[in-house]
């Protein structure tokens, strides 16, 4: 059987709480649209997939593994140029391949395959493969995805739509939502391409959902997963705190509030 990436639990304990203080730092909100994820058995292997907007995304699958995957043994794949230059994260249940190779994909396949072969593990992944706008349609995946989904049939695939927005406050919003599991009966999902374009249509239902969410600016309609800073800060804050004091009211720092 293969190895599976190395992944210390103390320092992924370490750097979890590192990711919340510095998400806290740079967003006003972590929240998410809709349900939470289904409980999935731990026998049962776990695909979760997003899209890919920014350089934030790790961090934010980071925080959602704390939130609602915690048990699970987490592992994703990284550029292995990048993973040579941040060797931390090899730590960390990141795992080098080559991309738009045939190594690459072989390494991608066989090592993925193996973590999902293991109970009580999670396999987190991109499959755009780089950055690109929430609204691009179709979405491009890599084939790997689908051909994954060939080789370990009773995996449980979990879309995950990601979007970044400003709202009222100085710092952005990171919204997320996941989609319906999904999963293939026996004897079928054979075909790694037909397999691709289910996923990829199953992750752009999710960001279409999330989008319109977005749009409508409600925070009310999410769940808070993280709370960061509120307000604008310097004169002007100074200002609002004080007149909070003359009326006898407690300051919001919140910009839509007094």
């Amino acid at each position: 059987m293969r190895p599976l990436p190395p992944s210390s639990i103390g320092l992924l304990r370490w750097f979890t709480r590192y990711t919340r203080w510095y998400l806290r730092r740079n967003f006003h909100a972590v929240r998410l649209a809709g349900e939470p994820p289904p409980a999935v058995p731990a026998d049962t292997p776990l695909v979760v997939y997003a899209n890919h907007p920014s350089w934030w995304d790790p961090l934010l699958c980071l925080l959602t593994r704390d939130v609602f995957f915690p048990r699970r043994r987490s592992f994703a794949p990284i550029e292995a140029a990048m993973l040579e230059r941040y060797r931390f994260f090899a730590k960390l249940g990141f795992f080098g391949v080559e991309p738009n190779t045939a190594r690459g994909a072989v390494r991608f396949l066989q090592t993925g395959q193996a973590i999902l072969e293991q109970p009580d593990t999670a396999l987190w992944l991109t499959p755009e493969g780089r950055f690109r706008d929430v609204r691009e349609r179709p979405l491009q995946f890599k084939a790997g995805l689908g051909h994954l989904a060939t080789r370990v049939p009773q995996a449980v695939f979990l879309p995950l739509a990601i979007e970044l927005v400003f709202w009222d406050e100085r710092t952005p919003e990171a919204l997320l939502r996941f989609g319906p599991p999904v999963t293939w009966p026996p004897g079928t999902g054979l075909d790694p391409e037909a397999n691709t374009t289910r996923l990829a249509a199953e992750l752009a239902v999710t960001m279409d959902q999330l989008a319109d969410a977005a749009h409508a600016r409600n925070p009310a309609a999410f769940r808070m997963l993280l709370r960061g800073g509120a307000g604008v800060g310097g004169v002007y804050d100074g200002w609002r705190r004080i007149r909070s004091w003359l009326r006898g009211e407690p300051f919001q720092p919140e910009h839509g509030r007094s």
